[in-house]
Order: C-alpha cells, then structure tokens, then sequence
C-alpha cells in the first residue's frame, strides 16, 4: 500500500526584496525550472501532452550522445542520405532540413549539427536508419530511453517531430529532458549553442532566439507544426545560475521567444535559493516489516534545495511517498521512495530517497508481531471501505 508522511507544513519568511508576483503568460502550456535544484518556479498545464515538433530531436540527440559515449558509433562514423532521407526531409520536402544530397554520405559529427543548429528533417532520418534501419524502430528506441530516463507523458512516431497523433510530450517531459542532456553530455551540449551551420554552400543560422539576446542562454530547440503552435526548449546561465524554461503552443515565432525571455527574466529575478536538508541528513523514516528495528532512516543523495520567491512568506510542505511497510532486511543505498516538495500548489521538487543505513531481519517473534500488525491494519482499511461504499448507495 502507499504510504504518506507528513514532513513540513512549514511557513518561510522571504528576505527584503522584490515581491515575485504571481506570473501570467499567454502560453498554454509552459514550465520554469532551476537546473541545480531541480525546483520547479513556474507551471502552467505542464503535464498535458502535446505536438512537440522538433523538439522531438532533443531526444533523437539524446539516443545518438549516448551512443557515442557507450562506443558504439564514433563521431566521424558517416551515414548514407537515403532517397527517403532526402525525399521526406530535405529539399524536396519543404519543411527544415541539412540539405544533404541524395545517396551522398555524412559524417556524424555535421548530421548532428544537421540536427541541432539547422533543425534538419533529413539529418535525423539519416541518422534513425543508420542506427536502427527505419524511423518507426529508432523511434521505438526514442520512447524506451524516454521511459528509462524517467519521462511519464512523451511517445514517440518519428526522429523528427512531424505531426503524428500520437506524437506526444509534455512541457514537464522536456524541460526534464534538456536537464538530462546538459547533465549527461557536457561534451556535446555547447553545439546547441553555435549560432550558425553552413552545409552544402547553404548557411543556415540557429533557430533558437533566445541566443541572440544576451541573457546568457546556451541551447536548445525549437520547434513547430500546425497542429501544436510554436514550441521552445531553452536554457540560460546568470551569475552561476541556470534556468530551463519551455513553452509551447504559442501562436507566433515572436510570441514564443518573448514569452520564454520574460519568464527567464523574471525567473532570475524573482527568486533565491533555500537549502531544506543538509547532504547526509536522515529526512524521514520509512516503517519496516519483519526487520530488527521497526523503521529505517532515509537520505537523498545529495542536498536538497528548493527556490523561493524573494520578499515572500509561503507556504512549503514536503512528503515522503513509498511503498510500505518496507521489508527486511534492508541494505543502505536501497532505493525506498520519494520526496515531494509543495510549494503552494506547485510540485516544486521532487527527489528519491534511499535507506540510510543497513537493518537486519528481526527474530521469528519481531516477525510475527510485525505480521499480526499488518492483519489487523488491513481488517481496518477493509471494514472502512465496506463502510464508505455502503454510504455512497443511493
């Protein structure tokens, strides 16, 4: 069964400053994140899935980094522009593309600016059939990776990001993504950085607008197709902090790059950084069955931080969420469940924990005391809901 505990109903008194109002953006679909922390600023309908056009090839990038950094391929391996390549993704298909020619073949390390600085269609293809044959398989492999890499709403059709109904992802599924690639692949990130790419004489500028206005951003996508509106991933540093922040669905090129600066702009300056947990506190206990004690410490990883509006007093409440009762014995490093920090009405962070030390299995009497607790725990839970469901019949 799930168990919940109550950590902190807590209320934090801001510094003086600059009250952060509460922010509005004509963008259905958006989300603000502190990269360090993880500490979510501001959402709106940010678990919906939607069209991501082409940000659908930050996770094609993904597949090929990890690639690359497994050995598998090598960066100055080349790949054959098929006919369909070069059909459906390059000069005759009218949409974004590397404009490679037909049966020509490409280093991986220009595909991948193909991809990133100039958005081409027939690049990512080129690479989906150089690596697993087809797009439909590559795009298998997209969706599994999205899966491992913790991804609760995004499916993948294709490498590139045209439409498909059931081409889909969330604005919380990509920000989590861009996060996971500058984490992962620091060796290839600064490519989403480079202004321009020139290939077959044809030079091509960034799409991504937020590079050129001077607030520190490094990456990453945009995208668009008529059925989901203009999207953006981006990313920017100031004074050692970065901020992930993605739109989506906004009604112009303009619309979205304005509106993912303002919410850049306001979150770096609205915001600072609380620390809630120290690195090796014990933040919760989680109740064990069977064990030589009745409960076990749990840690995260590392410090857990969370952002907070400056010159404020809100509200923050933190849970720990995990399958319960635990069973013994229990080694430390254990994964056992999740912290879940509420900022107001936001999910602000959300970290996993981890047993905090080692707890044996207990004698044969801890057992069955622990056994005969659970028995009537469960005797209760039952009685009550026969009782609930008895009151709600008409």
């Amino acid at each position: 069964m799930i168990r919940t505990v109550l950590l902190i109903a807590a209320v934090l008194v801001g510094v003086r400053g600059a009250s952060a109002d509460i922010y509005q953006t004509s963008i259905p679909h958006a989300i603000l994140v502190d990269y360090d922390s993880g500490s979510v600023l501001f959402e709106k309908a940010a678990d919906v899935p939607v069209p991501p056009a082409s940000l659908t090839k930050m996770m094609t990038m993904a597949v090929v980094f990890q690639a690359l950094k497994d050995g598998k391929i090598g960066i100055d391996d080349e790949f054959v522009i098929s006919e369909h390549a070069w059909r459906h993704g390059g000069a005759p298909s009218g949409g974004s593309a590397m404009f490679a020619e037909i049966n020509s073949r490409v280093k991986l390390s220009d595909l991948m600016r193909g991809v990133i600085v100039q958005s081409g269609n027939d690049a990512a293809i080129a690479i989906a059939e150089g690596l697993m044959g087809n797009e439909p398989s590559f795009a298998q492999l997209m969706t599994q990776r999205a899966k491992e890499i913790g991804l609760t709403n995004t499916t993948f059709r294709n490498p590139t990001g045209y439409h498909d109904p059931d081409q889909k992802m969330s604005a919380r599924d990509v920000a989590k993504l861009a996060a996971y690639i500058i984490k992962n692949f620091p060796k290839y990130y600064p490519i989403y950085g480079e202004p321009d790419f020139k290939w077959n004489n044809i030079f091509q500028r960034n799409r991504n607008p937020l590079l050129s206005m001077g607030i520190g951003a490094d990456g990453l996508k945009t995208g668009y197709v008529k059925e989901g509106g203009y999207n953006l991933a981006g990313s920017a540093v100031q004074s050692g902090q970065r901020l992930i922040v993605v739109v989506m669905g906004a009604k112009s090129e303009k619309e979205r790059g304005e509106e993912a600066r303002k919410l850049l702009d306001w979150g770096f300056r609205n915001f600072e950084s609380r620390l809630l947990f120290d690195r090796d506190t014990a933040i919760a206990e989680a109740r064990l069955f069977g064990g030589a004690q009745s409960r076990v410490k749990l840690a995260a990883d590392g410090p857990v931080r969370i952002l907070v509006p400056r010159g404020t007093t809100e509200k923050i409440t933190a849970r720990v969420v995990y399958q319960g009762p635990v069973r013994a014995p229990v080694t430390a490093g254990t994964p056992i469940g999740r912290l879940r920090v509420m900022r107001g009405e936001i999910l602000a962070v959300e970290v996993p924990l981890h047993a905090d030390e080692d707890v044996g299995q207990g004698d044969l009497t801890q057992r069955a005391l622990d056994g005969a607790q659970e028995l009537v725990i469960d005797l209760v839970k039952a009685g009550a809901a026969k009782l609930k469901a008895g009151a709600l019949k008409p």
